[in-house]
């Protein structure tokens, strides 16, 4: 039976075909050519990576034979390649993807339709060197199932960290555009007013299977209504949802643009400020004592702004906003990240479109953000932020063997994280051109 199995796996490659169906090798050895095993460090030359069971064993000098480690070991060559952490991206959204004809696919697509074009997207992201995410912003049950698909290896597609969704009664988040009897058929459970609704909206959302809260403090660009992105949420109620999600062990996301809901939503102790598009000084001053981190999306202000600008899909009050603050994220995300503020890398993709995640890394460069640091904001500030430090972020011992390569250094060019070619997950080789 063994040997068969070796037989057609060996076919399979033949053809060209994944063979991720098939186990790894227990014990799998990289030769990288340069190591960026910690970002933030110095990058290490001539590495070998002795991976077993999907984690680090080993991290040495120079290029072992794979023989030393093991029989049978495998040996994976990246000795032309820079070597570094899976990248995460801390904002997306896989249920879908903004475009001219996304309100009449709402209309004809049904949940199975969507949740079959959910797996696409989390592939396409996981190909593009993202090997983790959070998920803000989907329906439940279908991103609460393709998270754990993915995580007992039914499909392919990164690590998924998903949230619940909390919004108020007509703010972003609820549902709009829609006639009367549509806008209550679809009106989730957890949308909420006044704070003990608010308690409740969150325990129902832990219920039912939330890694983290969502919450919408202000307005936003893509609500199909004039009612702005100022603050929403009232403090009351922000405080409330903080409470309440940390008591049972869940962090906080909020998304925010206006000023007003940022420094609200920090005050009553958010983990994360999503777009932050408006923040000021008073903001970063509360980044700096609260410890919050900045998940900035630039992607999905420079892609609104383009689409509002090329198409004619918007509707008028979509338009203005997303011309209005997709115009304005970068000049307030540049004070805050010169002011120090902790930015974890996030790009909205859903708005953008799937698998082109990086470009978010240009996005930063232009924007004054080194290499480096941007680096450390998908590997090592991404991990921070979900509490997986110990696992996630850097190849270090004892931590999942995500690791990418490319076959240049984006520490001198980080637009070559744009075409990633080797990706592994959890010691698992899921591309490698």
């Amino acid at each position: 039976m063994k040997f068969i199995i070796k037989l057609l796996a060996a076919a399979l490659v033949t053809l060209g075909l994944t063979t991720a169906s098939f186990a790894q090798a227990d014990v799998v050895v990289i030769h990288a050519g340069e190591l960026l095993a910690v970002p933030g460090k110095k990058p290490l030359q001539e590495r070998s990576i002795v991976i077993s069971d999907g984690r680090i064993l080993e991290v040495r000098k120079g290029y072992i034979d794979p023989s030393e480690i093991a029989k049978g070991a495998a040996l994976i060559d990246l000795k032309d390649s820079f070597v570094m952490p899976g990248m995460m991206d801390m904002h997306v959204h896989l249920q879908g993807e903004l475009g001219p004809n996304n309100d009449s696919l709402t209309l004809r697509q049904s949940n199975a339709d969507i949740a079959m074009q959910s797996v696409d997207y989390a592939r396409k992201t996981l190909l593009s060197g993202f090997t983790t995410v959070r998920n803000l912003g989907a329906l439940p049950e279908q991103i609460y199932a393709l998270r754990d698909g993915v995580a007992r290896g039914w499909i392919d597609g990164p690590r998924i960290i998903a949230s619940g969704g909390v919004a108020v009664t007509g703010g972003h988040g609820d549902v709009d555009g829609m006639r009367p009897d549509l806008l209550n058929k679809y009106t989730s459970k957890t949308i909420c007013d006044g704070p003990y609704d608010c308690r409740r909206a969150v325990r129902r959302a832990i219920k039912f299977g939330a890694d983290l809260i969502k919450i919408t403090a202000t307005g936003g660009v893509l609500s199909d209504t004039n009612t702005g992105t100022g603050q929403q949420m009232t403090d009351d109620e922000l405080r409330e949802v903080m409470d309440t999600a940390h008591s049972l062990g869940r962090k906080v996301a909020a998304h925010a643009h206006a000023a007003e809901g940022i420094n609200a939503a920090l005050r009553a102790g958010v983990d994360s400020i999503e777009h932050g598009s408006y923040a000021n000084a008073e903001s970063i001053r509360l980044f700096k004592k609260t410890g919050a981190y900045l998940v900035p999306t630039l992607l999905a202000g420079d892609t609104v702004v383009a689409l509002a600008k090329t198409t004619n899909f918007m509707s008028p009050a979509i338009r203005k906003k997303a011309i209005r603050v997709g115009a304005d994220m970068t000049e307030h995300f540049k004070a805050s990240h010169k002011a120090g503020v902790k930015i974890a890398y996030g790009t909205d993709s859903g708005v953008s479109k799937h698998g082109t995640n990086a470009e978010e890394a240009v996005l930063m460069f232009k924007a004054g953000m080194s290499e480096m640091a941007i680096l450390v904001s998908a590997t090592v500030n991404a991990a921070d932020l979900i509490d997986m430090s110990d696992k996630l972020g850097t190849i270090e011992v004892g931590k999942y063997a995500d690791i990418i390569a490319l076959k240049a250094s984006p520490l001198k060019d980080i637009s070559v994280l744009l075409n990633v070619d080797f990706v592994m997950k959890g010691g698992k080789v899921y591309k490698d051109d």
